[in-house]
């Protein structure tokens, strides 16, 4: 089922998420479901405070990005309870993210090129590596939102004072999106 994606504003996006156990009441249709709405909004990543749940899951699908990047032909993944253990800050990059729960507002973001991260598949099997790469970037965006955080809260307060109205409006349910959404009620 396409679940609505909650829209900058909603509470839900600033709360710190809570580890889950293999008994999460209905874990796998949230996947699932989580999936089919990440494909029909047409995005690359999805944490589950962008669809209402406040706990620590997130999926990432990089498959349409690999006939730029062939390194991520059919990589999808499941990242339960992800955290970022150590960032890598010998290398930064500064590049131009967007956010599904932020409809057309992108923005320059600099970030670590290399970070170790913990998580569990789907299955609860632990996981602990280094990751470089694009994929880093979409995990420290993905994992972000885990923390009540998003990508604007990143960029340089002149850049957040010019996109203040932006912001705003998207807090009044004031924009555009070829997805199903869930905007702040006013």
């Amino acid at each position: 089922m396409i679940l609505p994606i909650y829209i900058y504003g909603q509470p839900v996006l600033r709360k710190v998420t809570e580890d889950i156990t293999p008994d999460y009441p209905g874990l796998k249709q949230l996947i699932a479901d989580m999936w089919e709405t990440l494909a029909d909004s047409e995005g690359i990543g999805l944490a589950a405070p962008q669809v209402g749940k406040d706990i620590r899951l997130a999926v990432i699908d990089l498959d349409p990005l690999s006939e730029d990047m062939p390194e991520y032909k059919d990589f999808k993944r499941v990242y339960i309870n992800p955290h970022i253990i150590e960032y890598d800050e010998t290398k930064m990059e500064s590049l131009e993210e967007g956010c599904l729960s932020l409809p057309a507002i992108h923005e320059k973001v600099t970030r670590p090129t290399r970070i170790r991260v913990q998580w569990m598949d789907e299955d609860f099997q632990p996981h602990d590596e280094w990751v470089e790469g694009y994929l880093t970037r979409v995990m420290q965006h993905e994992f972000d939102h885990l923390d009540g955080k998003m990508f604007v809260d990143r960029v340089s307060p002149l850049r957040k004072q010019l996109i203040k109205s932006k912001l705003k409006a998207l807090t009044q349910g004031r924009y555009r999106c070829g997805y199903k959404t869930k905007p702040v009620r006013r």
